[in-house]
């Protein structure tokens, strides 16, 4: 059905006479001061020709050094696109197929909802239709490995029902290439490395924080926006314990630059050899799932009239053309890869600063210049958005702090909070008692890698006073003059006897 939408047809594209690298560096330098970012990456290409390869700014800003095209970015979740990949290999090479069910290679592997569990295939994991909600802190910063995380997720409430909608989940692709492993015998870093980026001569692309180097290969720090301070402060490295199929790769823009004409050429390394069936490469690319068209959405789309999900990319259509794009967001970082391949156009914008919709609304600027569409401000449109989304979230803020009320103390004395809880998926979390030298003791909750200090909000609960989960409370249970049980993060942690 979803193949047969008018919507998602191709349009007729006509290229524009090509912009000068000049008015290109122009705009990337106009989103670059609009957001205050330290640097940009741009790249534009077509099949056969790169457009634009340049970068403009710092890679780090103390002290100051400058971003190039061969920095080293993370790419988060633009990784999907590359483990899809992967997998359509195996297709071609009849080793597996798209509805094959992820229990056969991983049995320790399930969803809550039996019936669901039975049904499952690799497609409806690659497509964010198999009911699991996003549950990051799974995986994000977790002191274990991969393989528990997937074991953990058969204790998980589906969000909704299986193949009736959609929720952005990286546990799924997490499975997926585990499949990928399991049916192989080899590390997914391996099979990337060897099946996909040394046929593509991709000579800088490292699998994981661990991974060693290239040879004069350097990354670009990270960057987000304190409000305290008002200013831009490095975020904190994220050091993963092994590579991720779902988010871990990292490549530089001149890498980037061949992984895109890849996609357009379908599926020819730069010396023509073919890696994947244009076939193959077209079913990943073919929508699969339909997402609700919310508020929000259309917000963040205003010229899409509905947005799919393919395979490891968005499917929609921007100005009556065909859309294929994705982007990633980790700590310090946020990139867009967009490809059109009607019009034999690809871009990629990377950034160095977290909190903004820069290569979005760059992405959109740079298919209208290419394509000689009428322009419209997409730096402005999507500042602005922003900036309502800063106000937003200074407003629940202050709504937040105004429902603390000293007048109601906690029901019991602070040592009777600690203790350990339990949670069959997100597992343990332990809160103890710390002794203050100058100021009366408080409580500290631990959990996965993240210490989280409690202040007292309101009776039987906390609130977490810094730290990542700055905000968030921490709602515990008082039955009997005993805790029995706390809330957090929507989910309910029994306490150990």
């Amino acid at each position: 059905m979803l193949s047969s939408l008018g919507l998602l047809l191709p349009a007729a594209v006509v290229l524009a006479p090509l912009p000068t690298p000049g008015h290109v560096d122009r705009r990337i330098e106009a989103a670059r001061r609009a957001w205050s970012a330290p640097g940009v990456a741009v790249v534009v290409v077509r099949r056969e020709e790169v457009l634009y390869l340049r970068a403009r700014g710092l890679r780090q800003l103390q002290p100051e050094q400058p971003l190039t095209v061969d920095t080293l970015f993370p790419l988060a979740s633009c990784t999907k696109a590359f483990t899809v990949t992967l997998l359509a290999q195996l297709v071609d090479e009849q080793q597996l197929h798209w509805d094959d069910p992820p229990s056969k290679y991983l049995p320790d592997f399930h969803l809550s909802d039996r019936r669901a569990d039975a049904l499952l295939t690799l497609r409806d994991l690659l497509c964010h239709r198999c009911g699991l909600g996003g549950h990051d802190l799974l995986w994000y910063r977790a002191p274990w490995k991969l393989e528990e995380v997937l074991r953990r997720a058969q204790h998980l409430p589906l969000d909704y029902p299986f193949r009736g909608g959609f929720a952005y989940s990286s546990i799924p692709f997490i499975a997926a290439g585990k499949v990928l492993e399991k049916r192989t015998g080899q590390r997914w870093e391996d099979l990337l490395r060897d099946r996909l980026c040394e046929p593509m001569g991709m000579a800088n692309v490292v699998m994981h924080t661990r991974d060693p180097l290239p040879p004069g290969v350097v990354p670009a720090t990270g960057y987000r926006w304190d409000t305290a301070s008002k200013r831009l402060q490095a975020a904190a490295p994220y050091s993963m314990l092994e590579a991720n199929p779902a988010g871990s790769l990292h490549a530089t823009p001149r890498d980037l630059a061949v992984w895109l004409q890849f996609q357009l050429n379908e599926g020819r390394a730069p010396n023509g050899r073919r890696l994947i069936s244009a076939a193959q490469l077209r079913e990943t690319h073919r929508p699969h799932n339909l997402l609700p068209m919310t508020e929000a959405a259309r917000r963040q789309n205003p010229e899409t009239v509905q947005l799919c999900y393919a395979l490891g990319w968005l499917s929609y259509d921007y100005r009556s053309r065909r859309v294929l794009a994705h982007g990633g967001l980790i700590d310090g970082f946020r990139l867009q890869l967009t490809l059109l391949p009607d019009a034999d156009l690809a871009c990629a914008v990377l950034c160095n600063r977290q909190d903004c919709r820069l290569p979005l609304a760059l992405s959109n600027a740079l298919i209208d210049l290419y394509l000689g569409l009428p322009p419209k401000d997409w730096i402005g449109y999507y500042r602005r958005l922003d900036e309502e989304n800063e106000r937003e979230q200074a407003r629940a803020r202050a709504e937040l702090l105004k429902r603390r009320d000293p007048r109601r103390p906690p029901s019991l004395p602070l040592e009777r909070y600690a203790g350990e809880y339990d949670h069959p998926a997100y597992g343990p979390i332990s809160v103890t008692l710390r002794p203050q030298k100058d100021s009366p003791a408080s409580l500290l909750l631990r959990f996965s890698s993240f210490d989280c200090p409690l202040e007292p909000f309101a009776a039987d609960t906390f609130r977490i006073a810094e730290g990542f989960f700055m905000d968030h409370l921490v709602d515990f249970t008082v039955t009997g003059q005993r805790v029995t049980a706390l809330r957090f993060l929507d989910m309910n942690f029994p306490r150990r006897p």
